[in-house]
């Protein structure tokens, strides 16, 4: 099929690749000159802006947009909008809050335009293996972009969860189960690493548990990969940053009644992460020090 693209990052640049080599016409947009130079050598036919990738594609024209959700993904779906033309399909398949969608997608809907949501996960490793999508949209719009999905990801990889809206939910909730098991990763990893009378090798034994253990998955054979390098993980601090969904996850929890305590305490720890020292702490042990003469240590 013929497709646009619009934002060549990591993400982006490699589902071009991906789309090209599954014989697909991709017409790519970046701000950056050499992202777009280098999508044409990888065989996409480059465009010098918004308007002009919109002028190559035939009608009914599908563009998706892959650039960092909120107000860069507003200013783009707001400037195609105006570009084209009843019947053509819009994909946002970053990281948008569920609720910026369906608001979106109605505002886009009074254009005669549609809005299909595709989460995307798959991370710098999709281009080789493929991405599972979580895709929203009505059965027409999902029809239509079908061909780029099938190629992007792996068999049985995509699929339409719902109506406009609900593959950036599902997405989000994919992303908040996955602060719960990086932490739980995290937590165990610290607690072998500080057992140090026994000198455990934590390479040796990420490996292990990916052999026929009920902790395994390819989250821990990422594990095993990093030990392998540096078991101490030497050159890196322990800064989490978060993307915005953990926090949308938690906050949907509360206003469903749904109880979700460890997404709620592994999105804490991510702020935690953040903090040389906090002055919580300080108090903790001021006061354990006041009541019991607890020593406490110096900054």
């Amino acid at each position: 099929m013929q497709l646009g693209m619009i934002g060549l990052g990591r993400m982006g640049g490699n589902m071009v690749q991906r789309l090209v080599a599954g014989g697909h016409e991709v017409h790519a947009y970046d701000r950056s000159p050499a992202a777009v130079e280098a999508a044409v050598g990888g065989g996409a036919r480059g465009a010098r802006d918004l308007r002009d990738l919109v002028a190559g594609l035939r009608t009914p024209r599908v563009v998706w947009v892959m650039v960092p959700a909120g107000q860069p993904t507003q200013d783009t779906l707001d400037e195609l909008a105006g570009l084209m033309q009843t019947g053509d399909v819009l994909i946002d398949g970053g990281n948008s809050n569920f609720n910026d969608t369906l608001r979106r997608a109605e505002a886009l809907r009074q254009r005669g335009l549609e809005l299909v949501d595709a989460g995307t996960s798959g991370g710098i490793w999709g281009r080789e293996i493929g991405y599972c999508l979580m895709v929203g949209g009505s059965e027409r719009a999902f029809g239509l972009c079908e061909p780029a999905f099938r190629t992007l990801a792996p068999e049985d990889g995509y699929a339409r969860v719902g109506p406009t809206g609900a593959g950036h939910f599902v997405k989000m909730v994919h992303n908040g189960i996955e602060y719960g098991l990086l932490q739980a990763y995290g937590e165990g990893y610290e607690i072998l690493h500080a057992a140090k009378q026994f000198g455990l090798d934590l390479g040796r034994i990420s490996a292990l548990w990916n052999r026929g253990s009920v902790v395994r998955s390819w989250i821990n054979e990422l594990a095993e990969r990093a030990f392998a390098r540096d078991a101490e993980l030497s050159d890196i601090r322990g800064f989490v940053e978060d993307s915005g969904e953990g926090r949308w996850t938690v906050e949907t929890a509360v206003q469903m009644d749904v109880p979700a305590p460890v997404i709620t305490l592994s999105l804490l720890m991510r702020i935690r992460s953040r903090q040389q020292d906090t002055f919580a702490g300080k108090v903790v042990a001021a006061l354990r020090r006041e009541f019991g003469g607890h020593a406490t240590r110096k900054a």
